[in-house]
């Protein structure tokens, strides 16, 4: 697919990212986030951000994305839901055109957090920068070598395109596909819909050559 050619490329076909939050801890989303996307084949360029390291299995870790030498198409959020507003700020001023955000704690968890979910989304929109989640898994692209989730383990390259925003069954589905040897263009976790929607994510995968079904849990 053209980089340009549908206004979701940043979001899901990035060619640089940062994963805010990334981590060395066992066990963490942000050790997990890494070590998927460090177990892939992707081309583009990968960002660490976490002021209270200077390196993350080996590999420089920033402290802020604003410290980031490039403009990123993608910024992965997985820290506490109380800076989120503000990073989402700090994407906006870098320039970030897209941005995941896997913490939950928002609008599910009641008014502080719906509170918090529309500041986040305020800032978004204020810079143009669109953003899917929060409260989801992420996204797979297995043949771009891409692995944004907390899953453990990825899916095979194939050319079923799923959208759900349920994590839990996106997950269930993966632990049956993979023996199975069923394959996947891209897997889409929604979460809470806050921004990104089914309709844009479907829009994006009927125009997707590698995409020829659509598996869609509403």
């Amino acid at each position: 697919m053209n980089y340009e050619r549908h206004y979701l490329t940043p979001l899901l076909e990035p060619r640089s990212i940062a994963i805010v939050g990334a981590s060395e801890t066992p066990g963490s989303i942000g050790a997990t986030l890494v070590r998927n996307m460090l177990d892939t084949a992707y081309g583009g360029k990968l960002f660490f951000v976490n002021p209270r390291h200077e390196t993350i299995f080996g590999q420089k870790s920033y402290d802020s994305v604003e410290s980031i030498p490039q403009r990123l198409d993608l910024a992965v959020i997985c820290t506490k839901p109380e800076s989120v507003p503000t990073i989402i700020e700090t994407c906006g001023r870098a320039g970030a055109r897209s941005a995941i955000v896997l913490s939950g704690g928002f609008a599910e968890s009641g008014p502080r957090g719906a509170s918090l979910e529309r500041a986040a989304v305020e800032n978004a929109r204020r810079h143009r920068l669109r953003l899917l989640g929060p409260n989801c898994l992420g996204i797979m692209r297995p043949s771009a070598g891409i692995n944004l989730t907390f899953a453990h383990g990825s899916a095979n390259p194939g050319t079923i395109g799923l959208i759900s925003q349920s994590g839990a069954l996106c997950t269930a589905i993966l632990d049956w596909a993979l023996p199975n040897g069923v394959g996947f263009s891209s897997v889409v976790s929604l979460g809470g819909e806050s921004d990104v929607d089914f309709g844009e994510i479907l829009d994006y995968m009927v125009a997707d050559p590698r995409t020829e079904n659509i598996f869609l849990y509403i």
